[in-house]
């Protein structure tokens, strides 16, 4: 027997075995009127009366609805809604431009889209066949309570979600993920995280992004408990993980560092202490931000790997047995990692050092851009595979080490390339956020008349703190080879960052590179 492995599985369970527990709590200040809280078989109800509206509207079956939108109970719900009953579901970043929304929402042919009240000035004129500003009014017409959907026939390879790359090209692509992958990472992350119904999660990571990494899908499934945080806030995450008994929560180390400011105001013990586990990825962090988590916090940090062309889960570093009697030091050292492989997942590195991947969670292709997937999905003639030779080249630099551990260097378009020697501005990036004077730091290359190019540090000082651009040097040239240090530093108040929180270094760089032909010299 063959059942098909579809996303409406983790909400008929919830429904079926958790019908009366609180699946969402939303946010309570939405400007388009908080839903409170509600429970699996009200969220199955809504899912469904969604999915009717869209029949109502002659949305057909493989439509795109798009949404813009902060993270809410109604995007939660709108994952089941849409994709549920055959359409395809396109969640936006909400800090996209005007152009950029327009362009997301000509490109995938949306036929109908949905905006936060919020972002109804800003993207005015940005419209699809049908459009709605999301609130009480328009529930009426976007869920049709009492009406039975029209069945569609599962099918596993059929598309789920189109989830546009963060914009660090030009260009966003569209990531086309199938039921079939969406339902492996939601199953493969949610078993590896030990997602259960004692959970209460809470989503600091937007759901936009990547599905929320497929969080939405595992915690239904296993009928844990939602906790919606509308906007990221350090002390606003620690007062929920109060409050709300939260154990688990996602993001990018920018939010791990927002955590760790507030938890140094806190008053009192810091909520969650032996409790909660924080699932990290984005950028890797520095080893100082993955000891504090233990130290500072009681928390256990988790770090994955994986790109909105994975699903997101490609490998995972959790603390093992083996980690137990190490000090704090030495186990941020080994949990720097960027881990092992998920399973199902298979890894490689080419012979230009980019790292390689095969799994069940890979991208079906980039909507209508075949030559993009030619390019992404393609054999490596250096990594044979069995009868079968085809990776996803992720378009990261890394290496894999004798404990089948994966470590990322850099993005291959970041790795600075300095009188022909390789400099990877992750590893910069780490020592430099070492000093304790450090809250931020971004490494690029700059062009340079004899090295071609050369290192230049971009830093964000803490609170209160004083630091010279010759003294950031000094620091880090007692501590690295000297040619991977950086000749220049600049103080900056904020660094470009992408709504999940990954450091956008094509912005950092260009004015630097402005003029030349190619951004290596």
């Amino acid at each position: 027997m063959k059942v098909p492995l579809t996303l409406r599985d983790h909400i008929d369970r919830a429904a079926a075995v958790y019908p009366h527990r609180t699946a969402v709590v939303d946010e309570p200040d939405q400007p388009a009127a908080s839903w409170g809280s509600v429970t699996y078989a009200q969220l199955d109800e809504r899912a469904r009366a969604q999915a009717a509206a869209l029949d109502a509207m002659g949305v057909p079956q493989g439509a795109r609805v798009a949404m813009v939108s902060h993270n809410s109970a109604r995007l939660f719900c709108s994952f089941y809604g849409v994709s549920n009953w055959g359409r395809i579901f396109v969640p936006v970043n909400f800090r996209l431009n005007k152009e950029e929304v327009g362009y997301i929402v000509q490109h995938c042919g949306a036929d109908v889209l949905l905006i936060d009240p919020e972002l109804s000035d800003s993207l005015k004129g940005v419209e699809a066949r049908r459009t709605f500003v999301m609130g009480e009014e328009s529930d009426a017409e976007l869920f049709r309570f009492g009406a039975e959907p029209r069945a569609w026939a599962p099918d596993e390879d059929a598309t789920a979600t189109i989830n546009y790359t963060s914009g660090t090209t030009a260009r966003p692509k569209g990531v086309e993920q199938t039921h079939r992958s969406l339902w492996v990472n939601a199953a493969t992350f949610g078993w590896q995280t030990g997602v259960n119904d004692r959970d209460v999660y809470l989503h600091t990571l937007p759901m936009f992004h990547c599905n929320g990494w497929g969080m939405p899908y595992a915690t239904t499934g296993m009928g844990a408990t939602n906790v919606v945080l509308r906007k990221v806030d350090g002390a606003e995450i620690l007062r929920r993980v109060e409050r709300h008994g939260v154990t688990l929560l996602c993001g990018a180390p920018a939010v791990v560092a927002a955590i760790l400011d507030a938890a140094a105001e806190w008053d009192g013990p810091v909520p969650g202490k032996d409790r909660v586990r924080m699932v990290v990825a984005g950028a890797p962090p520095p080893t100082r931000t993955i000891e504090r988590m233990e130290t500072d916090l009681g928390w256990e940090f988790i770090q994955i790997y994986g790109l909105t062309e994975t699903a997101p889960l490609l490998t995972m570093n959790r603390r093992r047995a083996e980690y137990d009697d190490l000090t704090p030091t030495e186990r941020a050292q080994q949990l720097g990692r960027a881990g092992a492989p998920a399973l199902g997942v298979r890894l490689a590195v080419s012979k230009d050092g980019e790292v390689l991947a095969r799994s069940n969670v890979v991208l079906r292709g980039y909507w209508d851009q075949p030559e993009a997937t030619a390019d992404a999905v393609k054999p490596d003639p250096d990594v044979p595979l069995h009868a079968e030779n085809e990776w996803f080249y992720t378009g990261d630099g890394g290496s894999i080490d004798d404990e089948n551990f994966l470590s990322i260097q850099d993005r291959k378009k970041d790795v600075i390339i300095s009188g022909g020697e390789n400099v990877s501005s992750i590893e910069v990036e780490d020592v430099i956020f070492s000093h304790p004077s450090v809250a931020e730091v971004a490494v690029i290359g700059v062009p340079h008349e004899k090295w071609g190019e050369t290192v230049k540090a971009l830093v964000v000082l803490a609170a209160g703190s004083a630091a010279t651009e010759q003294e950031i040097i000094a620091y880090t040239r007692e501590r690295m080879t000297h040619y991977k240090c950086p000749t220049s530093v600049e103080f900056r108040d904020e660094l470009a960052r992408t709504a999940t929180g990954k450091l956008q270094k094509f912005i950092l760089r260009s004015p630097y590179w402005e003029g030349l032909e190619r951004q290596v010299n």
